[in-house]
């Protein structure tokens, strides 16, 4: 005869089955492996954006105490969408609400570098910078980071200037090194992926996948694909936040501005566009020197290719080292007390170009 334990025990048993078969995934996953485990938090969900917030907590910002959520064109910070836009939320904000931004290169907004190559200051100027085929130069020098590019080119007949591209970066900071480069490449696939990476010298690779990430063994570092090939955004927390494509010169570039790419090379370069956190008054490089207060953009307005010079001051031996004549790179001298150039929001700024051509950005603060 069963005794009152028995029973009790047999039906606790019984419940707990018919728990554990039910148990299905309230969001549309895979039911838990686990037997009356939890379901996985929404913005683990495959295939779903969830609403996401943020409380600002930081008491030195203009939101503190305020909770910012996504708006719902753009409820999640990093969407499943590889071409959705993704929640930017700045505690620094006027208004203190998120907006929705592309994880791309914005060619027109702060801080780019893309086409021949063309930027955009910190300062909301446009400017080109040609630099030289093969050569190295510093873009952004400061105490604690250090940003060199590399450049490819060529010198179509009867031009007096090479044609240059941005080929690789370089980011250097405490004593470690980045590099991004496009590899060279005869005919264009965008379903082949023509990233290089490597860090502290060592090649890695990112498995193919939207969201993918490597972050680095000894560091904060980490690097993120925004697309299944070819795009990555590369994050330093509270320092830089760098989106990259990978892009080639198109037949259609080649008609219209007569590069002449030979058809052994479709020059893959990159689109890349930075989001500063912390620069110094002292910032140097090509762009750097543009995000502080005091400069003077020496560049002509309103002429169809402004040029920002200054080979001679940011030229590098190499892609990882910060020996220009203005570079100021010196991680162990670096003081964090010393003010910001920008506030964080007037680093975040997207500019609008009024023609096709890219000419006509005006950008404000």
């Amino acid at each position: 005869m069963s005794t009152p334990t028995h029973m009790s025990l047999l039906f606790l048993l019984l419940v707990t089955s018919l728990f554990s078969k039910s148990c299905a995934d309230p969001y549309g996953g895979r039911p838990s492996p686990l037997a009356g485990a939890a379901p996985p938090p929404p913005q683990e969900v495959a295939g779903k954006d969830f609403p996401q917030w943020i409380f600002c907590n930081d008491p030195f910002t203009k939101c503190f105490g305020k909770s910012i959520p996504c708006p719902q064109q753009c409820p999640a910070f990093k969407p499943f969408h590889p071409k959705a836009k993704g929640c930017l939320i700045d505690c620094n904000s006027n208004h203190c609400e998120a907006i929705c931004k592309t994880r791309r290169p914005n060619c027109d907004g702060i801080g780019a570098a893309c086409y021949d190559p063309r930027f955009i200051g910190g300062d909301g100027i446009m400017f080109y910078f040609h630099g030289k085929t093969n050569e190295h130069f510093s873009i952004v020098s400061d105490s604690n980071l250090q940003i060199n590019v590399r450049f490819i080119g060529r010198r179509p007949e009867g031009r007096s200037r090479d044609n240059t591209w941005i080929q690789a970066l370089g980011l250097m900071f405490d004593s470690h090194k980045l590099t991004v480069a496009a590899n060279k490449v005869a005919q264009w696939d965008n379903e082949e992926d023509q990233l290089l990476l490597s860090y502290d010298g060592v090649p890695f690779f990112i498995p193919e996948g939207h969201l993918s990430t490597w972050a680095a063994p000894d560091s904060h570092l980490v690097v993120e694909r925004t697309a299944s090939c070819n795009s990555v955004t590369v994050t330093l927390p509270g320092v830089v936040e760098i989106s990259v494509n990978v892009v080639p010169i198109t037949k259609e570039d080649d008609r219209i501005h007569n590069y002449q790419i030979p058809s052994d090379d479709c020059f893959a370069h990159l689109e890349v566009q930075f989001k500063f956190f912390h620069l110094s008054e002292q910032v140097e490089g090509v762009l750097g020197q543009t995000y502080r207060l005091e400069f003077q953009n020496p560049v002509k307005r309103g002429v169809a290719m402004p040029i920002m010079g200054g080979e001679d001051k940011y030229k590098t031996s190499s892609l990882v080292l910060a020996d220009c004549k203005y570079c100021i790179f010196s991680p162990d001298a670096a003081d964090a007390s010393r003010s910001l150039v920008l506030g964080p929001n007037s680093m975040t700024l997207d500019c609008t170009s009024k023609m096709s051509n890219g000419r006509g950005v005006v950008c404000r603060r």
